[in-house]
């Protein structure tokens, strides 16, 4: 029996999954995404054509590839109608969990109204309805996406549902579809998306026993797990590696290599604890030459420097085999580059990743940085400096760095 390998985001998302997924998928069968929604964004970049995927696995520029959407995923089918439209040909070649549950219209507008409500204490949600569509799905509230098939059941079951919350929605100010209305949607959503519903446990559990080679895409970061994060400025589900086997329907047992995917910085988007983030110039040229923008809700990401700790912490969390450590380029031209390689916790000096990171300030080393090592394809290519910085990561964080992206280019990327 083969095994499926994972890659992992291991800082608070947007480390860069889609294009190693898009790169080492060539040599996959299947490719399939286990958590998360449409609040995902893998951008990839291929001869200069941009893509942006949110709930279509990476794998999917690749025509021999399955893409799976598995059950733990929650599922917009408004915007997965318009994500697909860009590619062609998709039947037999992607496939969605009936186990996924939906997430709907209402869902979006509950979050974008609890946000408000809170002002300034805000978690910084993308307001994409996730969190509203798990908290649906762990009250037993929820649909799921076998549940379009049956589009007229489906409607009445939502219209009881609103029926029930009427209270709670008009404190929130969410306005309701008429039944035509919701009824004339589903059946939309049953059209383009319904020859696309099936068991996919069944599909992964045959594809290992077959010897089908398996990889499974981890969607946002590891510090933003539901149970491991920051909470409570974290994403709804379960982010680290375990998760992965939940949300696709496979053992421990069955996860082979895991893969890591960190930046040669760090970044995050909403609010929350972000110990090593730099408010100064250093960030703002981050930001500016790693166009630091997220690819779901554009919004500027915060940006600082590499904290070992941290990723120390989240890569035991994830069992990682090996590191791909991504946008290494960006940090080209700098004099001195940064890494945090312990904290001061309340007079003390620590090397773990306590619960309360509010309270935490990061212990910096310096050291030289380098010209550019932008499209370099050798590690025996890059500048001394920048190799320097690559084995003090390992150092710190007891992880070898086996893959090394210095563009935004599939073919800009050193494998070691």
């Amino acid at each position: 029996m083969n095994r499926a390998d994972l890659i992992v985001g291991v800082q608070w998302g947007d480390e860069g999954k889609g294009k190693i997924v898009d790169m080492l998928s060539a040599n996959y069968d299947m490719v399939c995404r286990c958590q998360g929604g449409h609040n995902a964004g893998h951008t990839i970049w291929t001869n200069g054509v941009k893509y942006a995927l949110h709930l279509v696995p990476s794998g999917v520029l690749h025509k021999n590839i399955i893409n799976i959407i598995g059950n733990g995923v929650v599922v917009c089918p408004e915007f997965l109608v318009k994500e697909i439209k860009q590619f062609e040909a998709l039947e037999g070649r992607f496939f969605i969990s009936d186990k996924a549950h939906l997430n709907l219209r209402h869902h979006a507008l509950i979050d974008q109204a609890k946000e408000r409500l809170k002002g300034k204490n805000a978690i910084g949600t993308t307001g994409k309805g996730i969190g509203p569509a798990y908290a649906d799905k762990i009250s037993r509230n929820g649909h799921r996406m076998g549940e379009l098939l049956d589009p007229e059941k489906l409607c009445d079951d939502l219209m009881n549902d609103f029926s029930e919350n009427k209270s709670f929605l008009d404190t929130l100010g969410v306005v309701i579809p008429s039944k035509n209305e919701l009824l004339d949607e589903l059946k939309l959503y049953k059209k383009e998306l319904g020859k696309f519903i099936a068991n996919t446990t069944q599909m992964v559990w045959k594809a290992l026993d077959s010897n089908k080679k398996i990889m499974l895409e981890g969607a946002q970061g590891t510090l933003l797990d539901i149970d491991h994060g920051t909470y409570p400025y974290v994403t709804s589900s379960n982010t680290i590696s375990a998760g992965s086997c939940s949300g696709i329907g496979i053992s421990p047992k069955e996860v082979g290599e895991v893969i890591g995917i960190i930046k040669a910085y760090t970044t995050r988007v909403g609010n929350g604890a972000f110990p090593t983030e730099d408010f100064g110039t250093d960030g703002d040229i981050m930001c500016e030459t790693g166009k630091e923008f997220g690819t779901t809700t554009g919004r500027k990401r915060r940006c600082g420097w590499f904290d070992a700790v941290a990723v120390k912490y989240a890569a035991r969390l994830d069992g990682v085999d090996k590191f791909a450590v991504m946008k290494l380029d960006v940090l080209d031209g700098f004099d001195k580059v940064k890494i945090c390689k312990a904290y001061e916790y309340k007079g003390e000096i620590i090397d773990y990743f306590p619960t309360d990171l509010e309270n935490v300030k990061p212990i910096y080393e310096e050291l030289e940085g380098w010209d550019k090592v932008e499209g370099i394809r050798k590690f025996d290519d890059l500048p001394q400096n920048a190799k320097a910085y690559i084995e003090r990561i390992e150092e710190l964080t007891g992880t070898k760095v086996g893959i090394i992206s210095t563009s935004p280019e599939r073919e800009d990327t050193i494998v070691r």
